[in-house]
């Protein structure tokens, strides 16, 4: 097996890698090699984040004026642009079809996925999925929310919401294949001692995940298609005008959408958990209850989707229900957050950037954790539904948790996946940026939605544009947080130092491969005789 040593660049003969082994396109556009397939996935999304985040930028900038800049038709087809595009063709396919596509048939000691072919067509379907949802933006948008409720959706709207309502539907199979995928390679594929109990916890949160992906998103594409039908057919589903029920979309959408939160996010824990445990050079603490609490969120999920639904005029006694199921989710979240917390106790903690990521994780995602329990919570929930408080915890949950998290796992695992090092300075420089422009951007919103100010209208009282300012204010240092590591791990590309093998000295099979790894990750099929978490000295690790 070839192995990368630190130097420069031109003092180091370049192995072979699953990069360099063939540079046409052809080799790229039909390999069936599950990292090539991730760094693909990993552009493409890229590609789509940057599109949503231009259409935040946007209407961030029509809010810094009580009158707005836009009209309102265009700021409504501005945010529901952001959301569709940031929840559909972002957040839900971020870590597992990248990081997770990448690393984990090289966690359980296997070659590949067990269905390499699928996985290939799962981009390919992400791909059309996404050109139907940018086909839709360039034609004039969507005006219903990411949420495309109906009956004005499938009825009023005049706005291109087939186009993106079927784009969600085919991006849909993509993340049912990617699911599928992990499941059985998961089942079939662990290397001879790869136990249940050895798995890294990466590898069980990415398990539970592909359960809800293949168990809760064809509900997503059943009410896509029930939307389209009605909006081609004027079939009465949602439309109460002609014999629909607007509040069966309701059901049908947040049955998947809750759990769509968990596709998110549980992925996210996974990460935090493989960066914590390496930082502090410990074994995770409680690894059974964080591995089975992963599992306890993606069965969860399922029944919690009422709380979304209190004042649409559900029964007292189902929003009660709800309400208790709400609160008993979030008992395996915190299970999570102890842990980590424990596993750091004592441990030699080192401040490198994956670990500042880590920390941002921790603190926001508590923060909108403990806020959803106040939207849990009956009567907190009828008096901030629909304002920006409602804004502000989704997205620390979402950004403040998930994207932390990706941004972690990538600067955590971008030496083993191009072999090269980053800027440590800029990237943690780019961590500061991040947390602290996050901050200013959401918490704003938490007094907004407190005083009042509904979310979704383009203009509002003189007296919110102080807080609407500061939040635009630090939008705008947000996203300069998340334009640095597109320039810094593009010039590591080709400047950066060589990483090595393990350059964190981090124990699990994807550090014991050459970085880049080869097409088929080990010479040999691997033994495994101990855990992923087994550290000893960091000089012992590396040696």
């Amino acid at each position: 097996m070839a192995t990368i040593v630190q130097g420069t660049p031109e003092a180091v003969a370049e192995p072979v890698d699953y990069l360099n082994v063939s540079h046409t396109w052809k080799s790229w556009l039909f390999t069936t090699d599950h990292k090539r397939i991730a760094v693909l996935y990993l552009i493409s999304i890229t590609l789509m984040f940057v599109l949503g985040g231009a259409a935040a930028v946007a209407f961030r900038i029509n809010l810094l004026s009580p009158e707005g800049v836009f009209s309102a038709e265009t700021y409504n087809r501005l945010f529901s642009m952001h959301g569709i595009i940031m929840v559909f063709f972002f957040l839900v396919p971020s870590i597992p079809a990248t990081l997770a596509n990448f690393l984990i048939p090289i966690m359980i000691g296997a070659k590949d996925l067990a269905f390499p072919r699928i996985n290939l067509l799962s981009w390919y379907i992400y791909v059309v999925g996404a050109l139907f949802a940018i086909y839709a933006v360039v034609r004039g948008g969507v005006d219903t929310g990411w949420t495309f409720y109906a009956p004005f959706s499938s009825t009023y709207s005049n706005s291109y919401v087939l186009a993106a309502a079927f784009g969600v539907f085919i991006a849909g199979f993509s993340s049912i294949l990617t699911g599928l995928n992990f499941i059985v390679t998961v089942h079939k594929m662990r290397a001879p001692g790869m136990t249940w109990s050895r798995l890294p916890l990466f590898v069980w949160s990415n398990y539970a995940t592909g359960l809800i992906q293949v168990l809760g998103t064809p509900v997503l594409a059943i009410t896509m298609l029930l939307l389209a039908f009605e909006r081609i057919a004027h079939v009465g589903i949602f439309d109460p005008n002609i014999g629909g029920d607007p509040i069966l979309f309701q059901h049908l959408f947040w049955f998947y959408s809750h759990p769509a939160v968990y596709i998110m996010i549980l992925p996210g824990m996974g990460v935090i958990s493989e960066i914590i445990s390496c930082f502090s050079r410990k074994r995770v603490f409680g690894y059974n209850f964080v591995a089975f609490s992963s599992m306890a969120i993606a069965v969860l999920s399922f029944v919690v989707w009422g709380h979304h639904m209190f004042i649409t005029g559900e029964s007292m006694y189902s929003s009660i229900a709800f309400s208790i199921l709400s609160f008993l989710v979030a008992v395996p979240s915190a299970i999570k957050v102890f842990n980590w917390t424990a596993t750091m106790y004592k441990g030699s903690i080192s401040f490198d950037t994956p670990m500042l990521y880590a920390f941002g994780f921790i603190g926001l995602f508590t923060i909108g954790g403990l806020t959803g329990l106040f939207l849990a919570t009956l009567a907190t929930d009828v008096a901030t539904h629909g304002t920006y408080f409602v804004v502000a915890h989704f997205h620390y949950v979402m950004v403040g948790g998930m994207v932390m998290a990706y941004m972690g796992g990538l600067h955590f695992w971008w030496p083993k996946i191009t072999g090269r090092m980053y800027s440590e300075a800029w990237s943690k420089f780019s961590a500061l940026l991040v947390f602290v422009g996050f901050n200013l951007t959401f918490f704003p919103q938490f007094i907004l939605g407190y005083l009042g100010m509904p979310r979704r209208y383009h203009n509002y009282p003189p007296e919110f544009q102080t807080l609407n300012v500061l939040s635009t204010a630090g939008a705008s240092v947000l996203g300069l947080g998340y334009l640095l590591p597109i320039i810094y791990f593009l010039h590591s590309l080709k400047y950066g130092a060589r990483a090595g093998n393990n350059p964190w000295g981090a124990a699990g099979l994807e550090w014991q491969i050459q970085s880049p790894p080869t097409t088929f990750n080990f010479d040999e099929t691997p033994v495994v005789t101990e855990e992923a978490y087994n550290y000893g000295p960091v000089e012992e690790i590396v040696g």
